[in-house]
This record gives C-alpha cells, sequence and structure tokens, in this order.
C-alpha cells in the first residue's frame, strides 16, 4: 500500500498581535469566573451531573500566570505551523499557540470546513487570560478555556495505525498536573481527520479531568445534535433544562435566532451515537463525532444583539464574517470535572469531517435522523470504535522527529517522581530557566537565592513543592514562594505568616507587601491593604533597574492593582501619585486609560472623566462578562452606552 499522508512544516503570516510578557504577579486572588450554577438550578439535575458540578472545581489559577501582556496593534507576523494533508483533507495546525487547528480544508470541493480567523488577536477569554477565536482548540484543566491557549505544545511525527505518520501533541497541564497528548492522522483515501486523545493521572490520588473540544465554525448555520433537550447556560449563570430545538418559540440550533450569548448542553440520549453538525443552507458542512467516553455535546453562541456583535468585531478584524462553537466534552456540561483515578488514564477517539445532509425536513427527529443516516454512510459508527481500538497502542510509541517543543514542567515532574510515561516524553533538555531553581531545591533540599536583582520567577504549588519548601533554609525568598504555596492550599494565615517573616532581611521588599496587600483586600482591610500597596510601589519604582520588558511589566502590573486598591480605598491623591510615576507608554495602555478616567472621576473632575471615554480606546484584555466599562459610564451619565463600548452579555444588561 502506498501511503500518501504527508505532515510538513509550514510558516504562515497574517496580521497578528504581540503576545507580550506574563504577569510577574501570583494570581492569589479567586477566579472570577462566570460558570458557576446557583443552588436553585440543581433540582431537576441527573444525580451524576450534581455530584460532577461539585467535584473539585478550580479554586485558584496557581501555579499558571496571567498572560495579559498583548495588546491590539495588529502586524503582519510569521507563525509556524506543521500541516497534515492527504488526497480529501489538509489540517494545519499552530504547535506555537496550544496546538489548534486552524484550518481543515476538504480539498475535492475546496471548503474550509471550519471558521478561520484571518488574524491572531488575544483577547481575555482563557482562564489565565489570552484566548484567540477561530479552529479547533483543545481545552484540558478546568472549566473554560485552557491556560493552554497561547502556549507552545510538543509536537513530533509518529507512526499511525495504518502504517503511515501521525502528528502527535503533547504536554503537561500544570492546573491539575496532569500530562495529555493528542494524536492526528488521516488515513488514506479519508475525508475524516481522526483524532486520539489520552490524559493520564499519574499520581498516588485521584485527580479531576476536564476535556472539551471546541470547534469554530461559520454563524450562518443550523447545528444538528441527536437530541431533543439541552441544558442551557447564560451570564446569568441560570441553567435551564430546556426543549430542542425551539425555546421561547424561537429555534435555537441556528446561532442567530438568539439575542443573547448561551451555552446549550445537549442531553445525547445513552446508547445513542455521539456525533454534533453544522451546515449550512444547500447542506454542506462540519461533523463531530467520536467514542462514546467523550459523552458531551454543546453549542455556544455570541447571540445577535449589540455585545456580543461587539465581541466578535473584537476578536478579529471588521469584514469577517461571526462564528458560533460546537463542541464535544467529558461530561454532560462544561460546568463538571470528571474523577480520574490513580495511575489511571482515560482516552477516546475523534473524527472531523465533511457531511451533506439536509438541515430542514418535516420535523427535528426527522432532519436529526436523516444527518445521522448520512453520516453513518460516509462514516459508519463501528469504524470510529475500530479506529480507536487500532490507536491505542500507538498511543504508547516513542516520538520520532521532533516537531516542536513546549515547557519544561513536564520534565521537571519527572525528574522528581521518576514516572515512565510512554508515548509522552518529557526529557531533561526541555528545562529552561524558570524550571532550574526549582530543581536545584528537588537536588539539594535548599531554593537557591537569584544571581541578579529582578521580578521573581514562578511558584510551584503542588503538595509536593509545598513540602519541600516548608523543610528548605528560610531565607526570605524561600518563604515568599512558601507563602503563596500556603495560599493556594489555603492555609491563609500561615501565608501571611511566612510573608511577614520575610520582610525584615528581604532585599527586595515589594513583591512581599504585594502579597500582604492581597491577603489584607481579600481579609477585608482595605486602608491597610493600600498602605501595603503604596509601600511596595514605592519599592519597585526604587528597585527597577532599566525600563525592559521584565521590569515593565511588573511595574505596570502591580501599579494597575495598587491604583484599583487607592481608588477603593478613597485616596485618590495617592493613586494620583502612582499614575504619575508610571511610564508614559504603559498610561497610554488601554487599561491604563480606564483607570485614568476613574481616577479623574474620584477627583472629582468628571468633565476630564468623560473626555477620556470620549476619545475612544480599548482596553485590550477587558474580560469576556466584564461590567467594568459600563459601570463606569453609568457613573459619568444617563446617555446609553455607545456601541463600541457595549460589550454587555446579560438579558438584564442594556
Amino acid at each position: 500500500m502506498v501511503i500518501v499522508t504527508e505532515i510538513r512544516r509550514e510558516v504562515i503570516t497574517l496580521p497578528a498581535a504581540q503576545l507580550g510578557p506574563d504577569n510577574p504577579l501570583p494570581p492569589l486572588r479567586p477566579l472570577d469566573e462566570t460558570h458557576r450554577v446557583e443552588d436553585r438550578d440543581r433540582g431537576d439535575m441527573p444525580r451524576d451531573m450534581a455530584r460532577q458540578l461539585d467535584y473539585e472545581p478550580l479554586r485558584s489559577l496557581l501555579p499558571v500566570r496571567v498572560r495579559d501582556g498583548y495588546g491590539r496593534t495588529r502586524e503582519p507576523r510569521a507563525l509556524k505551523a506543521l500541516v497534515i494533508e492527504n488526497d480529501r483533507l489538509r489540517a494545519t495546525v499552530l504547535p506555537g499557540l496550544g496546538g489548534r487547528i486552524a484550518s481543515l480544508v476538504h480539498l475535492p470541493t475546496g471548503r474550509e470546513l471550519l471558521y478561520r480567523n484571518p488574524v491572531f488577536q488575544p483577547a481575555n477569554f482563557a482562564l489565565n487570560g489570552a484566548w484567540y477565536s477561530g479552529g479547533i482548540e483543545w481545552n484540558i484543566g478546568a472549566t473554560g478555556h485552557t491556560t493552554l491557549s497561547c502556549a507552545p505544545l510538543h509536537a513530533a511525527r509518529v507512526p499511525a495505525p495504518d502504517g503511515g505518520e501521525m502528528l502527535r501533541l503533547w504536554e503537561w497541564e500544570r492546573l491539575r498536573d496532569l500530562p495529555f497528548q493528542v494524536d492526528l492522522w488521516l488515513p488514506e483515501g479519508s475525508d475524516f481527520l481522526y483524532v486520539g486523545v489520552r490524559i493520564r493521572n499519574p499520581h498516588e490520588r485521584p485527580a479531576p479531568a476536564y476535556w472539551w473540544s471546541n470547534i469554530a465554525v461559520p454563524e450562518d448555520r443550523r447545528v444538528l445534535a441527536p437530541a431533543e433537550e439541552a441544558w442551557q447556560f447564560g451570564y446569568e449563570r441560570r441553567l435551564r433544562r430546556v426543549p430542542v430545538p425551539c425555546h421561547d418559540g424561537v429555534d435555537r440550533t441556528r446561532p442567530l435566532n438568539s439575542r443573547y450569548a448561551a451555552d446549550y448542553f445537549y442531553e445525547v440520549p445513552d446508547g445513542r451515537r455521539r456525533w454534533i453538525a453544522a451546515l449550512d443552507a444547500d447542506g454542506h458542512g462540519l461533523v463531530q463525532t467520536s467514542t462514546d467516553v467523550l459523552r458531551g455535546r454543546k453549542l455556544f453562541v455570541w447571540g445577535s444583539g449589540p455585545g456580543g456583535r461587539r465581541w466578535q468585531e473584537w476578536l478579529t478584524e471588521p469584514g469577517t464574517g461571526g462564528y458560533c462553537e460546537i463542541q464535544a466534552g467529558l461530561a454532560r456540561t462544561q460546568l463538571e470535572h470528571v474523577r480520574l483515578e490513580p495511575g489511571s488514564e482515560v482516552s477516546w477517539l475523534e473524527a472531523y469531517g465533511p457531511l451533506d445532509a439536509a438541515p430542514e425536513g418535516p420535523s427535528w427527529p426527522a432532519v436529526v435522523q436523516g444527518a445521522e443516516d448520512r453520516l453513518a454512510a460516509v462514516l459508519p459508527r463501528a469504524r470510529v470504535e475500530r479506529a480507536y481500538t487500532d490507536w491505542l497502542p500507538c498511543a504508547d510509541t516513542e516520538p520520532g522527529e521532533r516537531l516542536a517543543t513546549g515547557s519544561g514542567w513536564g520534565a521537571l515532574e519527572v525528574a522528581r517522581a521518576g514516572w515512565k510515561l510512554p508515548g509522552t516524553p518529557f526529557p531533561e533538555a526541555t528545562l529552561g530557566e524558570a524550571q532550574t531553581p526549582w530543581l536545584e531545591l528537588l537536588r539539594t533540599g535548599s531554593l537557591p537565592e537569584p544571581r541578579r536583582v529582578r521580578p521573581p520567577g514562578e511558584t510551584l504549588v503542588a503538595p509536593h513543592w509545598r513540602d519541600m519548601l516548608e523543610t528548605a533554609p528560610a531565607t526570605p525568598h524561600t518563604e515568599y514562594h512558601l507563602g503563596i504555596a500556603q495560599w493556594h492550599a489555603g492555609d491563609r494565615a500561615q501565608a501571611v505568616r511566612s510573608w511577614e517573616r520575610a520582610v525584615p532581611l528581604a532585599p527586595s521588599l515589594w513583591p512581599l507587601l504585594r502579597c500582604l496587600a492581597v491577603a489584607d483586600e481579600e481579609s477585608g482591610h482595605h486602608e491597610r491593604a493600600a498602605d501595603r500597596y503604596t509601600e511596595a510601589f514605592d519599592d519597585l519604582c526604587r528597585e527597577r533597574r532599566d525600563n525592559g520588558e521584565a521590569w515593565t511589566a511588573a511595574v505596570a502590573a502591580l501599579g494597575r492593582e495598587a491604583l484599583g486598591a487607592l481608588l477603593r480605598a478613597g485616596r485618590a491623591e495617592q493613586a494620583r501619585t502612582v499614575w504619575e510615576r508610571l511610564l508614559p507608554d504603559v498610561r497610554r495602555r488601554g487599561p491604563f486609560r480606564l483607570l485614568e478616567a476613574a481616577l479623574l472621576l474620584a477627583e472629582g473632575r468628571r468633565a476630564d472623566a468623560r473626555a477620556v471615554l470620549d476619545e475612544g480606546f480599548e482596553v485590550a484584555d477587558l474580560r469576556e462578562g466584564a461590567d467594568v466599562i459600563e459601570l463606569l459610564w453609568a457613573r459619568l451619565t444617563d446617555e446609553p452606552l455607545p456601541a463600541r463600548l457595549d460589550f454587555r452579555m446579560r438579558p438584564d444588561a442594556g
């Protein structure tokens, strides 16, 4: 047999914003998550769903850092891509940006099966900030878009089950400390891209697992799934069981029919084949199906209201059509996490390809059955099951030629525990500067002091690293990291004691004072928090060695927090002092223009505050679901919120 599948490197050039540096301040505050369910909505839930809603929800981003250094200035930039192609399909993968499939083209017809974003524009949708729209993304970790959305993954060639080549992507997911892999291959002559996924728990304790494959498709589609009920969840945080396709007199399987953004988690009956499709008016489109382990199916719509339209514009360039997302996940909804037993793994196979079926018919069951029959004709369920069985032994095959390199965090964990993880090697050669001090702690029992004055590095917070920090020599640097690990574990009082112990001897005070300021705010001591933020910012400004990227990121991050704390404490004069000490380039950034308007209002300069908002600026890291702009506007005027500032997503907002 002649195998014609090809894997090759390419470079794609498109208008792209710079990601910029990560925020150097450890994320100590609780997640401002939109995906929480009110207790009054729990009575109608299946028992397993209610149990998984309560199982290990994510409460902290640690040890991951926030990615908020990006802007909105886009220039042509080259992005490294990996292409896997046979004579029927061409998939373009971005290994440096979460391993996303940016494009899936059906070659005989020339149709792009996905929504392909013509730009790379990060926005604040991932759990840790930077995320971008379009393509197929792999969400692991916890409810929301993965912290790996804009991070590099390891990639390599691996022999495929049919003797050809697979593209393997793998990485260490740090929120839950779990390794995972995604294997992509195209059998000869296949109209379907096969994707084998495996998540492993090498620990001696259970771990919460989460996975959703999110597929962006043009929104002028009808979405089909084998369900007559769905769980609707919106930004008002209500979870309701609703009929499919029509709810409140509107066909919700047509994304543009909904006015507001919402999730629809389809209730696929047990035993029914798992699939979801998005078809255009002529019946052409994409279908995704899988083995039964990947049980959930979902539709996300932005809605036709002004907020949803504004977000769609925000994520791409003018003139680009909108999109919706069809999704598939491990649980019934994205609000749940699944228990992964010690030393176990979970795996499944997905398939993506074209589908031609009638989007209309005499009834919803008839339309769904017609599409399912067409799917059975082009990709029988048994073939998917057989492909999974054939792939599973290949999941342990060691990778061949390396095509991309991810982080060194997996290598550090393997060095610590000596785990054997066939198929997903994390070699010592991938260890980098971020892992070096932790490797020394592992080998010597002592966390080394920084060799030069600079913002502190990342903190590891898992119990085994916390134990090592507790037995290491109690230097100020170690106490700083120990306090963060204790804070993550919920021992806030001990964390504060660790930070306070370090202050008298620390050569660098501002990281400790900032942590103590956050602790003060979280415990309701806002005046003391304002004092500590002021002192921390003063110390940082004295210590700053240059205006390079690292120090500028630190001053911007701490200055932003300090301004917010001082304004909340009613200290406009001190807030003005902080503002004046920021670099002019930082003050011109959108988030700081918004703070400037709030500062002017606090100083009683209402007209000047309004003028700042009227000038026009963009808050690059405006958070999904945030209402900060509309609240500030309402304090300034009774006029309607301008369209350019209208990011409201809730039915009760505007």
